[in-house]
């Protein structure tokens, strides 16, 4: 499985992942955070099919680019089933607060904790990380986590918005991500990669050493 990131959303710095299969070529994008043409073509020049859409949450800073990549690719577009009205309502993806008033299509599809999609043959596996926004999730594949705003390089998402809770997110970060094994490389929505072994013992929000 590769993936590339691409850095997008001025100010707010969001990781958007393509990943992909290398046989089968079938591809997702996850959390596109604004237009960009120089993903829709890579995504062409490398004959991937963008089979998925996927939203790590709603927040506006990872669903601008939403309505391009759908209108570009026809691709499905899939977000938790609690964070689906994030999509078409800018108070709640925050975006309303600084007068951006950004909207997405709908959600062709919503998840919920265990789904399995699959690029190819390989499963991907939906982990719930509720805190950072009730919808919130990750995506575990060959040993790589894409966490969204969940878990970051010694950090987590914020708790301080709406719909936040420092409780449920750390709770989870421990019962659904920190039990993967040590060596799954982390890839946030923001920041640097890290792995799970590293934020076990480093990460001074929710480690080891607090259990």
């Amino acid at each position: 499985m590769k993936y590339e990131r691409f850095i997008l959303f001025p100010g707010y710095f969001t990781n958007c992942y393509l990943l992909w299969e290398e046989d089968s070529l079938e591809a997702m994008l996850i959390d596109p955070a604004e237009e960009s043409r120089e993903i829709a073509n890579r995504i062409r020049k490398l004959g991937l099919f963008l089979k998925y859409i996927v939203n790590t949450h709603g927040h506006a800073d990872h669903i601008a680019g939403n309505r391009f990549f759908v209108n570009e690719f026809g691709s499905p577009l899939l977000i938790h089933r609690n964070d689906e009205s994030f999509l078409i309502d800018p108070k709640q993806n925050l975006s309303a607060f600084y007068g951006a008033n950004i909207t997405s299509p709908p959600a062709s599809r919503t998840l919920i904790d265990k789904d399995e999609l699959s690029l190819g043959n390989t499963p991907i596996h939906i982990i719930e990380v509720p805190g950072h926004t009730s919808g919130g999730i990750a995506l575990y594949t060959d040993c790589k986590l894409f966490s969204g705003d969940s878990l970051f390089q010694e950090s987590i998402g914020r708790t301080d918005l709406p719909g936040g809770n420092m409780k449920l997110l750390t709770q989870a970060i421990r019962k659904n991500l920190y039990t993967l094994p040590d060596e799954t490389l982390v890839l946030p929505g923001h920041g640097e990669s890290t792995t799970i072994g590293d934020e076990k013992i480093g990460n001074p929000f929710v480690n080891i050493l607090q259990a």
